[in-house]
């Protein structure tokens, strides 16, 4: 039995609608189940005509009239939703404060977090619905017992699980994510939107940031933070050049490095630590950058949380692959073994562990383990 207590009774279904095609799909299909559908669209931004215009992001004026459209194709009442103070505080500037403290943050997982499933939710069941519906493809199965697990999407190349891992039992008990058991291309799901008479059918889909309008991440956090030129130096200390900002990037990072000197193996250099501290950028080698353990934070449980040490899968990144770990809970901290070295891990990130295609849970990288001591 999947895919959300559907099944059992007709419920009254909050269908979140972005304006893009896969929301409103899953707001058509939820519908034609026999629910009682209404859609909302998400107002984001105190000022939507600071967030990207045309069809690239999620948060537009051109977005909202989108999802109307369709939310008026399908025969469902429509609402627009004002959150822009939340999103404002609980997305954006978290994403600012990780960057200044030298971590790299996943705003969407934030917004799924405290957003869709926590301030829409919660305003969803105050108003007597039962469930909030969203376009990820992902699946929520119903066991014997009547508790709820989170699985990838049936199709690996679609899945967004990793995003959702943040979703706790209760969360996922009013979830509700009808694309999940759709084993299709982007291209049939266009179809079946064009069939249904949705004008979004066409529309891009989005893949950057929704807030920030040109795709310039490191432009917009200047803009906020003003630039603090500081050292780039290697894992002796020697310096090598300057920054205008260590804000500016990313564990893993090779390319924009404006290092003048060649290493002395003539190999590419990579970030290998970022020190808001000192405002020192660190580059090494890629072979500094093998992780084989880490320590992460704030663990968040779709489901009961594990008792003892377990052998799982992991996905550090949102298009990843899966690692094999043993990983365990300890007091609020997540310990994890990598079985094979990773690279490009950086705190700040979300880790999700998988049993199967199961969703054990979600928690967020702290400090890591390195294979050599690449930086002092």
């Amino acid at each position: 039995m999947t895919d959300t207590p559907q099944r059992t009774r007709p419920l009254r279904v909050l269908a979140a609608m972005s304006g893009g095609v896969d929301s409103a799909v899953a707001a058509a299909r939820a519908a034609e189940a026999g629910h009682e559908v209404t859609g909302v669209h998400l107002a984001l931004s105190a000022n939507p005509q600071s967030f990207r215009t045309g069809a690239r992001g999620c948060c537009t004026i051109e977005d909202s009239r989108d999802a109307r459209r369709a939310a008026d194709v399908i025969g469902i009442p429509f609402y627009v939703w004002d959150l822009a103070d939340r999103f404002r505080e609980d997305v954006v500037e978290d994403f600012i404060a990780e960057y200044e403290a030298g971590r790299t943050p996943n705003p969407c997982l934030r917004c799924n977090e405290k957003i869709k499933f926590a301030a829409l939710l919660d305003k969803a069941l105050a108003l007597g619905f039962d469930a909030v519906c969203t376009g990820h493809y992902a699946k929520v199965i119903v066991r014997a017992d009547g508790s709820r697990e989170l699985h990838r999407a049936s199709d690996m190349a679609k899945d967004q699980s990793y995003v959702l891992g943040v979703l706790d039992e209760k969360q996922l008990a009013h979830a509700m994510f009808p694309l999940g058991d759709t084993v299709t291309t982007k291209e049939e799901i266009r179809a079946e939107a064009e069939r249904r008479g949705i004008a979004v059918a066409k529309k891009p889909d989005s893949h950057d940031i929704c807030f920030i309008a040109d795709g310039d991440t490191q432009g917009f956090l200047a803009q906020r933070l003003g630039k603090a030129e500081g050292d780039i130096v290697d894992e002796s200390g020697t310096r090598l050049g300057t920054h205008e900002g260590a804000y500016g990037f990313t564990i893993g990072q090779r390319k924009g490095l404006r290092i003048g000197t060649p290493a002395p193996d003539g190999k590419p250099r990579y970030v290998l630590d970022i020190s808001p501290v000192t405002n020192t950028v660190t580059v090494g080698p890629v072979a500094a950058l093998d992780v084989t353990a880490l320590t992460a934070i704030k663990p968040r449980w779709c489901g009961t949380a594990p008792t003892g040490p377990g052998t799982y899968t992991a996905q550090l990144r949102a298009h990843g692959g899966e690692s094999e770990v043993t990983a365990e809970p300890v007091g609020s901290e997540l310990h994890v073994v990598f079985t094979e070295p990773v690279r490009g891990v950086a705190p700040g990130q979300a880790i999700v562990l998988y049993d199967g295609t199961r969703v054990v849970g979600s928690a967020t990288i702290a400090s890591t383990t390195r294979a050599t001591a690449a930086v002092g």
